[in-house]
């Protein structure tokens, strides 16, 4: 049960157009910014900076979820695990290979350079920070430095997000509960606080 209330989506007239992009992307909004939407400059200058973050830039989108993913799943954030996950899929991300993503120094279904991105992802997730110097130069080895930039942002955005949504409890959403129940049993996910 999450800790705070959400504000109702008609009390929000100002964000609807945020919702309906983020809802045709989705395919749904995102509990946590109903609760953002207390402190409504909060909700503006977060779902602006994600939108840059996760939408703009030279980095596979698909490659962006899955750097989301693993940095969530370090951190333990269930909530983010299913919505990484489910937008991984959206961009072209095989279900396969999110079912080998945190196995992905051992499998061939990623490149060299995804998985320089990944162990950034999975150290960067951890408290306290894993990233070392051999991790980022490897990482620069096959990415440019605004790339490097760019993977170094999802992680930091995603330390916010499960901060927030751990946090909060935010409840997930019923699209994104069915998607990881069906597509992470595997991995062990379950639904944990976010009920």
């Amino acid at each position: 049960m999450a800790h705070i209330d959400s504000v109702p989506r008609d009390r929000l007239a100002d964000f609807e157009p945020l919702f309906q992009t983020v809802e045709a992307g989705m395919g749904f909004v995102p509990t946590s910014f109903y609760a953002m939407a207390h402190w409504p400059e909060l909700l503006s200058q977060f779902t602006a900076l994600a939108s840059t973050v996760l939408n703009t830039g030279q980095v596979d989108p698909g490659l962006k979820q899955l750097v989301a993913y693993v940095t969530s799943n370090a951190a333990g954030c269930r909530y983010c695990q299913a919505h990484t996950s489910h937008n991984a899929v959206k961009r072209g991300v095989s279900r396969e290979k999110m079912s080998k993503a945190f196995e992905f120094d051992q499998s061939d279904l990623f490149s060299v350079a995804e998985r320089a991105a990944l162990r950034v992802a999975l150290h960067g997730g951890t408290v306290p920070n894993g990233v070392e110097t051999i991790h980022m130069e490897t990482l620069k080895a096959h990415f440019s430095e605004r790339e490097v930039v760019e993977i170094v942002g999802v992680i930091s955005l995603f330390g916010f997000l499960n901060r927030w949504n751990d946090t909060m409890a935010t409840r997930l959403e019923p699209t994104a509960a069915s998607f990881a129940s069906d597509a992470l049993s595997a991995s062990g996910w379950q639904i944990g606080k976010h009920t």
